[in-house]
């Protein structure tokens, strides 16, 4: 390569990081000043509905409490014989801990699935040791 050409490259990043750095401190200037300018805000400027405000986040805190959102995925060999891990206990929670645990047990021939309720983080039917793990993880969730 020629001297005059790898001179040239050189000076054109360095044009580049230069501008690079001047766009970066322009931007991180911008950041601050508003950050300044949002913690310099009175109190009294706070709008009036406050409360009302205040009020909705209440509901919805409650509307979500009883959203599925606690979910844990558990996969193992339901027998010796068979890899891959193919089935699966699937547990599905509130906050509350209510919802249900599904699991599908997969053999060579045929796959069977099951459903259990559960409230307050319990079942009333037994669980399997993988049903159980799956509330667990979904509760630590």
């Amino acid at each position: 390569m020629n001297d005059s050409l790898v001179i040239s490259l050189l000076a054109l990043l360095l044009v580049l990081s230069v501008a690079a750095l001047v766009v970066g401190l322009v931007a991180l200037r911008r950041t601050t000043s508003n950050a300044r300018r949002i913690s310099r805000r009175n109190p009294a400027t706070v709008p009036a509905d406050l409360p009302g405000l205040r009020g909705e986040v209440q509901a919805l805190r409650g509307e979500v409490a009883e959203a599925l959102r606690h979910l844990a995925v558990v996969r193992y060999d339901a027998f010796g014989d068979m890899g891959g891990r193919m089935s699966w206990s699937v547990a599905v929670l509130d906050d509350r801990g209510n919802g249900v645990v599904l699991t599908s047990i997969h053999g060579r021939s045929e796959a069977r699935t099951y459903a259990k309720g559960v409230t307050g983080w319990v079942c009333e039917q037994a669980l399997s040791p993988e049903e159980e793990q799956a509330v667990t993880l979904a509760k630590a969730g």
